[in-house]
């Protein structure tokens, strides 16, 4: 297609395919910024300011080829939701807390049940729902699907993620198998910890937490891949369980916390960025490296997090359908991983930032578990509360370091989501469209009302078409477990 360049609030921005703009370099940007969307998707500048965002990305020290954002960006805390930036460790190159975000591993889990769609009739359904309702602590409060003992047996959870919770029982091998990085992510520490952020994560291990969190009960309604459906283990008309959640108080807490020391870190390694939500360090630092520890240590609690989720709605299912459920993967889309990319053909090692982005692994990569490596990795993405979901896989070639998007991506805040809509009134809409409901809250439900969001379907098209990733399967919602 001819290239076309037009202005935005004083950015140069070059259209180099349906699904792929530039946002050329100025002034002390290091690299370009490069945002996969079609027109439709990409943000309006007056009400999102995610693409100065993007911008703002492409300055960090040591960051390579480009700042990217995936089709569902939007603004968000120093990075944009949807950014994805590689900075070069041996060179320099910072990690920044705002590239990962406050939720730290948030992530979606995606299980398979024994059971078809026409087996989950009304009543079933309800009951199901009820059930689910009932075990799945959520909201703000401190219930737990697991209360630990104390301090100690929470650092063998940061430690250990879901390893160590199907060590204790909570879960089976095969659930490791299917999780990224086998359960854990290495290099943790407890001792990056703070106290703070050690108090808040005690009472909440097993518990959906609010905003945009939920279990979801959904139904296969399409299968576009076959040969990769099959592999995952899904089928036409299959129930599936899709669960969205993260590290909690205890990863929001290390944010805040490492966030502060980097500001205070910037001068004496002569960083200076252009929104102080970027504050950052070298990756090798000793504030870098710190953050990292508490990093992966909110990561693996992150992993236990949906690993204890799991085990309640096993729990209902078995109890009101007698089946059980099969873990298909879980990903985390909120997370910094250092991996080593070829960059102007020669191997580099990066700190991969990927915030509100998810890993999107291509086949034959050896992280991947031997099932399914002749088709790459399963990606999950959520639509708004009400409308499908997909699953993806990973392809040869992403150009975003094997990236993709992570879900539909808001439109508006949550404070105009609720003046749109009541809770009340949005319940009542997705249980007239045979959605069942559990919410924790009235204004919960409203601030995540569909029309909050952009369209999924769009935002999965625009990935696939600027070969992010591959289109597996749809999923319809049939009952949600709001946070």
């Amino acid at each position: 297609m001819r290239r076309r360049l037009w202005l935005v609030m004083g950015m140069r921005i070059v259209r180099e395919s349906p699904y792929r703009v530039r946002i050329e370099r100025e002034g002390d940007m290091r690299v370009p910024g490069v945002v996969f969307a079609s027109r439709a998707l990409l943000p309006d500048p007056v009400t999102d300011r995610s693409l100065l965002q993007v911008v703002n990305v492409a300055t960090l020290p040591g960051i390579v080829v480009a700042s990217f954002a995936m089709p569902d960006v939007h603004w968000g805390y120093g990075f944009p939701i949807g950014g994805v930036a590689a900075t070069d460790v041996d060179a320099g190159g910072v990690v920044s807390p705002g590239g990962v975000g406050f939720d730290i591993s948030c992530g979606v889990r995606l299980l398979a049940a024994g059971l078809e769609r026409a087996e989950l009739s009304g009543r079933v359904l309800q009951k199901l729902m009820d059930e689910l309702g009932r075990a799945v602590p959520r909201g703000l409060g401190r219930r737990a699907v697991w209360p630990l003992a104390g301090r100690a047996q929470l650092e063998r959870v940061l430690a250990g993620g879901s390893r160590y919770a199907v060590e204790q029982g909570h879960g089976t091998p095969r659930d490791l198998e299917r999780c990224e990085d086998g359960g854990a992510v290495g290099g943790a520490d407890a001792a990056a910890v703070s106290a703070r952020a050690m108090e808040r994560g005690l009472g909440q291990l097993g518990s959906l937490g609010s905003g945009n969190h939920f279990l979801e009960v959904q139904a296969v309604s399409e299968v576009h891949d076959e040969i990769a459906a099959k592999a995952f283990g899904l089928g036409p008309g299959q129930i599936c369980v899709m669960i969205h959640s993260g590290s909690r108080g205890l990863g929001h807490q290390i944010c805040t916390d490492h966030v502060r020391a980097m500001e205070k870190a910037m001068r004496r390694h002569s960083i200076s960025v252009p929104d102080r939500q970027l504050a950052c360090a070298p990756a090798g630092s000793p504030e870098g490296r710190a953050y990292l520890a508490a990093m992966a240590a909110a990561a693996n609690y992150g992993r236990a997090n949906r690993q204890l989720l799991t085990e309640a709605a096993r729990r209902a299912f078995r109890g009101v359908c007698g089946t059980d459920l099969e873990l298909v993967y879980d990903v985390s889309h909120n997370l910094a991983k250092i991996e080593t990319h070829r960059v102007d053909g020669t191997a580099r090692r990066l700190c991969v930032h990927r915030k509100g982005a998810t890993l999107a692994l291509p086949p034959r990569h050896p992280d991947l578990p031997e099932d399914l490596a002749d088709v790459g990795q399963p990606v999950l993405i959520p639509g708004s509360m009400g409308t499908a979901s997909y699953v993806l896989a990973g392809v040869a070639a992403n150009p975003a370091f094997n990236s993709t998007c992570h879900g539909a991506g808001r439109l508006h805040s949550r404070h105009q989501a609720a003046k749109a809509v009541s809770g009340r009134e949005l319940r009542d809409r997705l249980e007239g469209a045979g959605i069942a409901v559990r919410g924790a809250s009235w204004r919960g439900l409203a601030e995540e009302t569909p029309e909050a969001y952009k369209d999924v379907d769009a935002v999965v098209a625009a990935a696939e078409g600027a070969g992010l990733c591959r289109t597996v399967a749809r999923l319809v919602p049939l009952g949600v477990v709001k946070g």
